[in-house]
């Protein structure tokens, strides 16, 4: 059944905006969510938190005139209850359902792809370099990207398809010209939004190194080698081949301030070897990344930030609310970052997660092999990211 198949219920549910959720998780309230997608869904992604009470009952549970007395009684009845389904349309039949039989109950507005729209800016306040450093943030996939702007001029590292305009209106109400769009690597969870924001006129600039992978529209666009700058203002934005995730990765030093890592490097864990190559390829690609890790990041300053292109669940955010963290304090916290090179290979290679959902096709469209539309763009991206190697297995005790 489609959502607009359920039939309007006869009482009025209300409905509340994901962002007005987010902000109540995030304000520590007490969340009782009742998800109706299918078991298979929930289990592969949905909404947590410390104060949240997830309850799978699929949307099927709710059609009969008759609803089972054990589906009800998995219903708290004494607390304001959340009804949540992929786009909005069985949530708001579910909920009008119980509505009717007496429960606190609202709906989530346009459902998992209304959670997939939220996206936040927060300032890096530990960034000490020209200029001001924002960090995006999409809470449902945990996608990162950094906005860096002086002097009237600015850059979007890593920037998401889906938000293409939320950048450009950014750049407008902050008074600067975004001048370059910059991506670390051909991402294997999102679809790209620096060709979008090409065409819009802005300078749009992938890592020469990916173009081998077989990237269609290289010459389009700017290519940046390892050691590469380009200005912003007074800030000065460095080309850094990292290999490891991707042959192609390349982090980008931000005002010798910030790395933006991409894949390569998260405040959690550090990237997965296997989604260029697959699980053959997966060997040598780890070394690689400990070489990069080893020879090219962590030679940097103890103080010097670093940023992914990610965060997880298991990513705890700094006092200022982004995820970064100081070099040094990664070295502290993470054992594979001091591993011998032997003992770092096997262990990211022992415990990966399952891969990113689509992204076989997701490489392909950043390759420009494969063309989607905006809606298809930004349902193939719905889900976790998984870029990441196990955190369980990588962070000290």
């Amino acid at each position: 059944m489609n959502a607009d198949d359920f039939p309007t219920p006869d009482v009025e549910v209300e409905t509340i905006a994901p962002e007005t959720l987010k902000d109540r998780i995030d304000a520590g309230e007490e969340i009782t969510l009742l998800d109706a997608r299918m078991s298979s869904d929930y289990e592969e992604w949905r909404i947590d938190g410390e104060t949240v009470e997830s309850i799978n009952v699929p949307y099927f549970e709710f059609l009969d005139d008759e609803i089972d007395e054990d589906v009800l009684e998995r219903i708290p009845d004494e607390r304001e209850v959340t009804v949540l389904c992929a786009k909005g349309g069985a949530s708001e039949y579910v909920a009008g359902t119980l509505a009717e039989r007496g429960y606190d109950v609202n709906h989530l507005e346009n459902g998992m792809n209304g959670w997939a729209s939220i996206y936040e800016t927060v300032e890096v306040e530990r960034y000490d370099g020209p200029g001001t450093l924002r960090q995006y943030q999409r809470p449902s996939s945990g996608c990162l990207g950094y906005l860096l702007y002086d002097d009237g001029e600015a850059v979007i590292v890593d920037p998401l398809r889906a938000f293409t305009d939320r950048y450009l209106d950014d750049a407008d109400d902050l008074g600067v010209e975004l001048k370059y769009a910059i991506d670390t690597h051909i991402h294997a969870d999102h679809i790209s939004g620096v060709r979008d924001l090409d065409a819009e006129g802005v300078e749009g600039v992938i890592p020469a190194a990916a173009v081998d992978r077989g990237v269609t529209y290289a010459d389009e666009l700017t290519r940046a080698e390892d050691g590469d700058t380009f200005d912003v203002g007074d800030a000065t934005i460095e080309a850094v081949s990292t290999p490891g995730h991707t042959t192609g990765m390349t982090s980008y030093l931000l005002g010798d301030s910030l790395l933006a890592t991409g894949d390569g490097l998260f405040v959690e864990s550090v990237a997965r070897p296997d989604l260029e190559e697959g699980d053959d390829g997966a060997p040598d690609a780890a070394r690689m990344l400990y070489e990069s890790l080893q020879e090219r990041i962590l030679t940097l300053d103890d103080d010097v930030l670093v940023g992914g292109a990610h965060f997880s669940d298991a990513a705890e955010p700094a006092e200022d609310g982004t995820y970064t963290a100081p070099i040094g304090q990664l070295l502290e916290d993470m054992d594979a970052l001091t591993m011998e090179e032997d003992e770092f290979v096997e262990l990211i290679l022992s415990d990966m997660p399952p891969r990113p959902a689509n992204y076989e096709e997701i490489i392909a469209t950043n390759l420009g092999q494969e063309s989607v539309d905006d809606d298809e763009a930004f349902t193939l991206e719905l889900g976790p990211n998984n870029c990441a190697a196990s955190q369980d297995s990588l962070a000290g005790d």
